[in-house]
């Protein structure tokens, strides 16, 4: 199926905070090393753009369990960011969906070569505004 359109249409990705507590305080997060530009080699949180026929949710339940071999977790919508320029391939928006979870083993697959977790106090340079994201839902709780 083709699109035209007379005005420009943003594209719609979905991100994942998955995260783990100790006493109820955030711990770690999970992050994958992007394989491909922009950011090549950048540590991110999991996510990517949502295919035409899939709903939010489901979107974002794939691209956690393609990204970082992680799947059946009870995902929760967090926030929505579209501040134009946050993504040099063009307008996108993102809703960002969080998900608690026991440290489990993880795997980097599809376009992220590698995934991690890493303790929130430590955390690598991001792409995108994804420290931007990991700072207000930290700040939310």
């Amino acid at each position: 199926m083709s699109y035209c359109y007379e005005y420009p249409r943003p594209s719609v990705t979905v991100d994942i905070l998955v995260y783990t507590e100790i006493e109820l305080r955030p711990k770690e997060v999970l992050l994958i090393r992007r394989g491909q530009a922009p950011y090549a080699g950048m540590w991110a949180l999991p996510g990517g753009f949502v295919d035409m026929d899939e709903d939010l949710p489901q979107a974002a339940a794939r691209e956690l369990k393609e990204e970082t071999g992680v799947g059946g977790l009870s995902l929760l919508q967090f926030r929505t960011y579209g501040t134009p320029g946050r993504d040099p391939r063009g307008r996108t928006i993102s809703i960002i969906y969080t998900a608690s979870s026991e440290k489990l083993e993880v795997r980097g697959g599809d376009d992220a070569s590698e995934a991690a977790w890493f303790d929130f106090t430590k955390l690598p340079r991001l792409a995108f505004d994804h420290s931007l994201i990991i700072q207000e839902w930290l700040m939310s709780r």
